[in-house]
């Protein structure tokens, strides 16, 4: 048996468990990667929580999730209501919503730095027919951001599709009995189908954050972190520490940071969470 798992095992000692260890022993050290590392303690640590560009990068992220994760959520349960209910072409419509987020992020990036040019781009030309003067998303430090969060609301169909399959896994002599009670649509929706559905809202709200800590492609591709810092999310300043300015040990510390923020929001999701998702056959968890 150990014979046959041993390539999984070495795959993970090697790709998986030493490059973590090292990092984790890198971020105690100067290195630049061409030098030997040096240690220094909590060198890298205190330096990050004195670098203007750190906080920039903090709270350009927490602005994204704060802002971006909840709509998200918003409309890909509002698109799995819809789809849910027997209407024609579903099949269709279920399959057009979850095909952009199957499309790569450099791709979808590409694609809507055309669709938000202020000058040719498609947004703006959908706001001309209602006269209105759109603004120049990306080159402009006030809409860079929310430019960005509107693009992520295109692969929203993931999270419909998760949506619904636990709509479909609301047992209708519920929703009957509800009915018989004199419930209406929106009573049912709250007191029935949102307990039934609230372990798939709970997973995705973690997933959603731990994703929108992660952001680097679209700032990457569409923007470089600019203008004027607008979208320096902190995955990119990593970046930029490790790749640009050869820091690795002090990249590695903003890792292992991060990890322990997502973390801790994991953490406090779940615990705040407690005594409103409902686990069938076990109520509240």
């Amino acid at each position: 048996m150990y014979l046959f798992i041993s390539p999984w095992i070495l795959g993970f000692l090697v790709f998986a468990l030493y490059p973590i260890l090292s990092s984790l022993y890198y971020s105690f050290t100067d290195y630049d990667i061409i030098h030997p590392p040096k240690f220094v303690g909590l060198a890298n640590y205190t330096e990050m929580f004195h670098n203007d560009l750190f906080w920039k990068s903090v709270v350009v992220t927490v602005r994204y999730t704060f802002i971006s994760v909840p709509i998200q959520l918003l409309l890909a349960l509002g698109f799995a209501l819809l789809l849910n209910q027997k209407i024609p072409f579903r099949g269709f419509f279920r399959t057009a919503m979850y095909f952009p987020s199957m499309v790569s992020g450099v791709a979808m990036s590409l694609l809507w730095y055309w669709i938000f040019n202020p000058s040719i781009g498609l947004f703006n030309y959908v706001l001309s027919w209602f006269g209105i003067k759109g603004p120049a998303w990306l080159m402009s430090p006030d809409y860079a951001l929310y430019a960005l969060m509107i693009m992520s609301f295109w692969a929203a169909g993931s999270g419909m599709i998760l949506f619904l399959a636990g709509l479909q896994g609301v047992p209708s002599s519920l929703v009957e009995a509800a009915k018989l009670d004199g419930a209406g649509r929106f009573r049912i929706f709250l007191n029935v189908t949102l307990p039934m559905i609230s372990p798939v809202l709970l997973f995705q709200l973690i997933m959603g954050v731990i994703d929108s800590f992660q952001v680097f492609t679209q700032a990457y591709v569409m923007t470089q972190g600019g203008p004027n810092y607008s979208t320096w999310f902190y995955v990119y300043n990593l970046y930029t520490s490790a790749f640009k300015e050869y820091r690795a040990g002090y990249s590695s510390a903003l890792a292992w940071v991060l990890l322990i923020v997502v973390m801790l929001f994991t953490a406090l999701i779940m615990k705040f969470s407690n005594r409103y998702v409902h686990y069938e056959g076990g109520g509240r968890k």
